[in-house]
């Protein structure tokens, strides 16, 4: 595996730069975690299907390469 520097530590880099960007944070909410259960079993990376149970309660659009992701019933764009 790679890693990539961060110029800074993480936990300072990554909000300057979603601030930055105007990006808000999303906190997993129980009704996202809810929708687990009722996914269809198409992806095993257990963050990528919370980002996908995240894009269903909150109608968000994913920006992915993924195959298995672009299966479930959400936008999606590549």
């Amino acid at each position: 595996m790679i890693w990539l520097p961060f110029p800074e530590t993480p936990d300072r880099f990554i909000p300057a730069m979603r601030s930055g960007h105007g990006i808000a944070p999303l906190a997993l909410e129980e009704e996202a975690a809810s929708q687990l259960s009722k996914l269809p079993d198409l992806h095993k990376d257990p963050f990528d299907r919370i980002l996908v149970c995240q894009a269903l309660i909150h109608g968000l659009v994913l920006l992915t390469p993924d195959e298995m992701i672009r299966q479930y019933p959400i936008r999606t764009i590549w």
